[in-house]
């Protein structure tokens, strides 16, 4: 399964904002600097999702705000109720 995430780095705080033009909005405290905001995206989404870092990977997108990332292990409906309540379309 794979995420299209539109990262906002050197957010206030961290949070996910909603869904807009098909990607999962997502703030980060972390700088775009030396992988620092991939690396803060990939523990962000293992802790909403409850899955090992190593179950996330960003197939695309690494030096961009504009990135995909592969979900191993879950299927469309686990992710989606991970992220239920907490975005709105």
């Amino acid at each position: 399964m794979s995420l299209r995430v539109r990262l906002q780095p050197r957010a206030y705080r961290n949070a996910v904002e909603g869904v807009m033009e098909g990607s999962l909005r997502i703030r980060l405290t972390a700088p775009p600097v030396e992988g620092e905001a991939n690396r803060a995206l990939i523990a962000f989404l293992s802790d909403i999702l409850r899955v090992r870092k190593s179950a996330l990977k960003i197939a695309s997108g690494l030096k961009s705000r504009d990135k995909t990332v592969s979900v191993d292990g879950m299927a469309v409906e686990e992710v989606e109720r991970a992220f239920e309540g907490m975005v709105s379309s």
